[in-house]
């Protein structure tokens, strides 16, 4: 089987024979910054608000970023020329390759630059009708969870709980309010209105969350940016999970329980469907462009 073409520092290069040095400060202490960016026929989903965000990462951890917005986009079409169809773009950037081993950032350090595409898995027909379970959690993560960081650990054990209990996704908790989940940002609906967690340190600042809002607004919708209790999310008519692959997904049940009538409810129907709508004009942009 052919390996896949990615880039490794400027280069394409088949996957299998990309080589990174174990010194590599991603390696060893996770010190580096990713973006993961939905591409549909070739057209990039928020491209600029991916790399915007991007750039926030990077100033948050003082990680040099090695092209602008421009020049973000351009590598990432020139890799998607080689994968068409419906894509997941990785980007991971690290703090590069020091002399040895050291707690203490290194100055002049050039960074690691890594780019791989995968076939785009979204949600399946039967998860968008029937609505999939999520479990809850302590939110034990660290205080910097806006920083899409590729210092996942925390993110992977919390995403396990859920695997464990044969479950979409773990719901998280910090001091009785929401957070997000795992690897998902968290809206519920009560009352017909639409609420979401402010965008602080305690969840990543999600591109599919803003678009969300967007749609929202363009659905007419009641939407309301704020703090959200623990016990209004377990009291909630709807809940639903958002992320670059989950695209929107309704949850039905939360630790064993039905969350509203126990399935996919009307607005998040309406918002489903705004998406897709949103989705069909960004694929006829890319018709057009062509």
């Amino acid at each position: 089987m052919t390996s896949p073409i990615a880039h490794f520092n400027g280069e394409l290069l088949p996957l299998d024979q990309i080589r990174i040095s174990p010194l590599d400060r991603g390696f060893i202490f996770g010190d580096g910054v990713y973006e993961v960016i939905p591409a549909y026929g070739g057209r990039l989903l928020r491209a600029r608000e991916h790399f915007n965000r991007l750039q926030r990462s990077m100033d948050e951890i003082g990680l040099a970023n090695p092209h602008s917005v421009d020049g973000w986009i351009a590598e990432v079409n020139r890799l998607l020329a080689h994968h068409p169809g419906n894509q997941s773009v990785y980007v991971q950037v690290t703090r590069g390759v020091p002399p040895k081993r050291d707690h203490v950032i290194p100055k002049g350090l050039v960074p690691t630059v890594f780019m791989m595409v995968s076939p785009l898995a979204t949600p399946s027909a039967e998860m968008v009708e029937k609505g999939v379970a999520c479990v809850s959690a302590r939110d034990f993560r660290w205080e910097k969870c806006h920083i899409k960081s590729t210092s996942l650990l925390g993110n992977v054990l919390a995403r396990q709980i859920s695997a464990d209990a044969g479950a979409t996704e773990t719901i998280l908790f910090r001091d009785g309010w929401l957070t997000e989940a795992a690897a998902s940002n968290v809206f519920i609906v009560k009352d017909g209105a639409v609420a979401a967690a402010p965008q602080d340190e305690h969840i990543l600042l999600g591109i599919t969350y803003e678009l969300l809002t967007d749609l929202a607004r363009e659905g007419k919708l009641r939407f309301d940016v704020r703090p959200i209790a623990e016990a209004e999310v377990r009291a909630a008519d709807e809940i639903w999970l958002s992320s670059s692959t989950k695209e929107v997904l309704a949850v039905t049940t939360l630790d064993g329980k039905p969350v509203g009538a126990g399935v996919p409810g009307p607005v998040f129907r309406r918002m489903h469907a705004l998406f897709q709508e949103y989705k069909a004009r960004l694929s006829a942009a890319s018709a057009v462009a062509d």
